[in-house]
């Protein structure tokens, strides 16, 4: 796993969850700093923190259900037992190197949407197969588009991606689908918003309330069947082709540890409505940057900050009908994507479909081949110039069963 401590220290301490090595068994609540994961259930006892059986639980789902008064009452006790020197000598045991321990999914996923919140991203994909039409859809501009995904297979980052089987369009001159394994298989680089506090059945969350639900984000990879999805996509979208896996980063940062990448969102050229007008609201959008590799090589830089849509737009609108929230929902930015060719977080984009493969090292690569690693990275600015590293998320592509 990359590691840069600069990037996990004191204004970040993102949260995760971890087993010992010499307890695989056992899971345990952790939080990073620089590239140590302190055991925060044991420093909570040692400490006699209130908070003692939340930070105690294998799992973040008690944290998260847990409000937004808690979250930051736990936070500053955290950011005082990891930084005042009377504290060394307790501590230090409870740190373990990050390289010793294995990490899981950090939180009960209860349910997944994925958005498609990137101007720049349906723009592209308008213009590759709508050539000479539109590149967005008339209602684009108007609502966060989005589908509902399948909580079930999102894994944790290292987690291993299997070629998923599927349908594919009739070859010229045949009335049959195809089938096999997928001969497209794509990545799209997002940004995941992991839900704590619930909301009520009935009652849409407004804009102003993403902080009063949303615990922290993660960067996410919502894999691709590019063939497969095609082929099903008429008339009720995704499906097979993307609920085969979703990769998540093992660590959660903490909304409040990006308190300085608050950054306003793009000008908008058409008036939302009432309902996802932020007009006068707080800066919606975060300025988050980055980083998609194959193989250890740099494809795209992709800055969340061009996002059209912003999470509590996002929000606002997947509860507008009365869905409510719970526990440990899931919901992701789509695929980000930036106004240049380097900034293209698919290789749908970065590739044109195909005909314009990457020249990597190892070959050129229209989508990907099994064996392929894909590492997604990105930081945000933090205090004082500091810089505040999400967790990678990464996942390989092995053959078809």
């Amino acid at each position: 796993m990359r590691s840069d401590s600069a990037l996990f220290g004191l204004d970040n301490l993102p949260y995760g969850v971890f087993s010992p090595s010499a307890t695989p068994g056992e899971r345990r609540l952790g939080v990073r700093l620089g590239d140590a994961v302190l055991d925060a259930g044991a420093a909570a006892r040692a400490f006699g923190s209130p908070h003692h059986a939340l930070l105690s639980a294998p799992t973040l789902d008690p944290l998260l259900a847990a409000g937004r008064a808690v979250w930051s009452a736990v936070r500053a006790e955290l950011r005082e037992w990891l930084s005042a020197p009377a504290h060394r000598e307790t501590v230090a045991p409870l740190l373990r190197p990050l390289s010793a321990v294995r990490l899981h999914l950090p939180f009960t996923v209860a349910d997944y949407v994925d958005f498609y919140a990137s101007e720049h991203h349906a723009g592209n994909v308008g213009r590759i197969f709508r050539p000479g039409g539109p590149p967005l859809t008339p209602n684009w501009k108007h609502l966060p588009i989005g589908y509902h995904g399948r909580a079930g297979t999102v894994r944790v980052s290292g987690s291993p991606v299997i070629r998923p089987l599927g349908q594919r369009r009739p070859a010229e001159g045949s009335a049959r689908p195809g089938f096999g394994p997928s001969e497209r298989l794509d990545i799209e680089a997002e940004v995941g918003f992991v839900v704590g506090t619930p909301s009520t059945p009935g009652r849409p969350v407004p804009l102003t309330a993403l902080r009063d639900h949303v615990f922290g984000v993660c960067l996410v990879n919502d894999w691709s069947a590019r063939d497969i999805q095609a082929w099903e996509y008429v008339p009720l979208g995704p499906f097979l082709g993307k609920s085969f896996a979703t990769s998540v980063s093992a660590w959660i940062t903490p909304l409040d540890a990006l308190d300085a990448a608050w950054t306003a969102p793009p000008e908008r050229d058409v008036e939302p409505l009432p309902y996802l007008d932020d007009a006068g609201q707080p800066p919606g959008g975060l300025d988050l940057r980055l980083t998609v590799a194959i193989n250890g090589e740099t494809v795209a830089e992709p800055p969340f900050a061009s996002m059209y849509w912003t999470a509590a737009q996002q929000l606002a609108h997947l509860t507008v009908n009365g869905a409510h929230l719970r526990t440990g929902d899931l919901f992701a930015s789509g695929t980000v994507s930036g106004p240049t060719a380097g900034e293209r977080g698919s290789l749908l984009e970065l590739t044109w479909n195909g005909e314009r493969p990457l020249e990597l090292a190892d070959g050129p690569r229209a989508f990907l081949a099994d064996g392929d690693e894909v590492t997604i990275t990105a930081w945000a600015p933090g205090p004082d110039g500091e810089r505040i590293g999400l967790g990678e998320v990464s996942g390989t592509v092995r053959p078809a069963p």
